[in-house]
């Protein structure tokens, strides 16, 4: 939708919902619209954990945004002409519908280059790079550590691998407590939407948008809980605009987004069995009358119409018992699916890590930082066990370039006996590791495996993080992908499961922001996943691959397809 077409559609939902704006004053007691985007950003940027880190979002400021933006001021043109090109989707464009948005960008620009620490702690990094291939050859490091960076002194420690390279690890809990955390660059924007249209994330920033409010909060401001939770529970509209400092010219916009018409209440599952609902992508809502468990939360809030048949927020339980998450990218660890169900999770589980190796951000603790209290890293292999239900952390190969990355796991899930394994994006590298895993774990009853088996090149998500740039072949051989049909057959084979669903293709229209992905019958992932479900049930195993929603009722005897 072009710059236009979006302030028509605003116009448009602001008269459509003029009768609410008449009904709601002051002293009103209202429900958040269903179809209002809460969207967390950072320095007009959309979030994901790069952006919350100090030395990830300085490397991110320095290496792709400021890029990003110079090359916008340069040649605006090219940016608009890049977008018509299918072959350029997902590329360093910024995506202003057709507007020339120049004096806005160079505004950004502006206030970018004031991020002084931020640059100086970009800097700094690649300085360290830089030093330690100089200055190091197997000796002793004590006496390297007097030519450290100094905005880097204190927060560092070097190490020599077994070959005698050097590297260095951050001690990772110090920089949130540093001068380089700076909450301030951190605020949501919230608004009406009826679509799912909308530009890629990485590469267009917030400016100039006149049908979003924006709101400079932190992402640990009790606002966002608040405000999330009139979802369903009507609340003050004088509290909450006291709450979020709604001036007097933000309050006209800011009524638009409440209405004093009760959603439809959420229908408990009671059922004897296992529900499974598919809520798009990788995410996974599980359900005993005891427990819901979600996998990897991204999900379509917002209750619009649309030709194709979803779950929403609506779905979601009242409360969350456990919410796991399989790793670190943007579509697994989704900050406005998972801020404004904060109120509503109890337990979240993460990969642990804490390496402090620039490239494996330690989840637990940076999520900690901006707000969740309630979270728990597991390893590889160690399990969680709770009422009849046991989450066991399994190894997660390939999909992130060939980096040392930790924190990342593949799960099982195992209720009243029936196991569910979710592989995410994890690639079948070497077979052997999961018979070894078989052994302690044995079969499993379902599968879910991603199968985006081309995946991105090394630059594309963790370019910026590079002090020096890889060559074009590296880039294009070290790429973000997951398993292609022979690699899934073989953990088939290995865990025998009765059904393999096929997911995490960032197919549905509502990830298209976040994964830039749109197939054809052509692609390689929709091809190699078309001859893994035919060979599932050329073998008996019931295969499909999801796409929209899809719901199953399990029982370790009985199973029951619910379209």
């Amino acid at each position: 939708m072009n710059m236009l077409g979006r302030k028509r559609n605003y116009r448009r939902l602001t008269k459509k919902y003029s009768n609410d704006l008449n009904l709601i004053n002051m002293q009103n007691q209202v429900f958040l619209k269903q179809n209002v985007v809460i969207e967390p950003m950072v320095n007009n940027w959309y979030a994901w954990t790069h952006l919350i880190y100090p030395p990830t979002l300085a490397m991110e400021i320095a290496n792709r945004q400021l890029k990003i933006i110079e090359s916008y001021i340069e040649e605006p043109e090219v940016h608009r002409r890049a977008l018509k090109l299918p072959s350029m989707r997902g590329g360093p464009f910024m995506d202003f519908g057709g507007e020339d948005r120049s004096a806005d960008v160079n505004r950004l620009k502006e206030s970018t280059l004031g991020l002084d620490k931020l640059l100086e702690l970009s800097n700094a990094i690649h300085d360290l790079d830089e030093m330690l291939t100089e200055n190091t050859d197997g000796h002793s490091l004590q006496e390297v550590y007097e030519k450290v960076p100094d905005p880097l002194k204190g927060f560092v420690e070097l190490y020599y691998d077994r070959r005698n390279n050097p590297g260095f690890r951050f001690f990772e809990p110090l920089w949130y407590k540093s001068e380089y955390y700076n909450k301030n660059l951190q605020s949501i924007a919230v608004w009406l939407t009826e679509n799912d249209e909308r530009p890629f994330c990485l590469s267009t920033p917030f400016v100039g948008e006149t049908d979003k409010l924006h709101l400079p909060i932190s992402f640990d401001h009790e606002g966002i809980d608040r405000l999330s939770r009139m979802r369903r529970t009507a609340d003050s509209y004088h509290q909450i605009a006291q709450l979020l400092g709604i001036t007097p010219e933000q309050e006209p916009h800011f009524r638009t987004l409440f209405t004093t018409e009760a959603p439809p209440p959420y229908k408990e599952y009671h059922g004897d069995k296992i529900r499974m609902r598919y809520f798009g992508h990788a995410c996974i809502l599980l359900e005993t009358s005891e427990v819901s468990i979600l996998v990897d939360p991204l999900v379509s809030y917002y209750g619009y119409q649309t030709d194709l048949e979803h779950f929403s927020d609506a779905d979601l339980p009242e409360f969350i018992d456990y919410v796991l998450i399989t790793h670190n990218h943007q579509d697994h660890i989704l900050f406005e699916t998972l801020l404004p169900l904060r109120h509503r999770i109890k337990n979240i589980i993460v990969p642990g890590s804490r390496s402090g190796r620039l490239e494996d951000v330690d989840m637990k603790l940076l999520l900690n930082t901006i707000g969740f209290k309630n979270v728990t890293s597991i390893l590889e292999m160690e399990s969680i066990r709770f009422s009849d239900v046991e989450i066991t952390s399994l190894p997660f190969t390939g999909e992130h370039c060939d980096l040392n990355i930790m924190s990342k796991s593949c799960y099982t899930i195992s209720i009243s006996d029936f196991k569910l394994l979710f592989t995410a994006d994890s690639r079948i590298i070497e077979p052997r590791l999961y018979e070894h895993v078989s052994k302690q774990i044995g079969v499993v009853d379902v599968i879910f495996m991603g199968m985006e088996c081309d995946g991105a090149p090394l630059s594309w998500l963790y370019g910026p993080l590079f002090s020096k740039e890889v060559s074009h072949s590296q880039d294009q051989s070290r790429r973000l992908s997951g398993s292609n049909c022979q690699e899934g057959m073989q953990l088939i084979d290995i865990f025998k499961p009765s059904e393999v669903y096929v997911y995490a293709m960032g197919q549905e229209p509502w990830v298209e922001f976040i994964s830039s992905i749109k197939y054809t019958d052509e692609s390689n992932p929709i091809v190699q996943s078309n001859k893994l479900v035919e060979k599932c049930k050329a073998s008996g195993i019931m295969a499909e691959r999801l796409f929209g929603e899809k719901e199953i009722l399990y029982n370790k005897k009985d199973m029951m397809i619910l379209d």
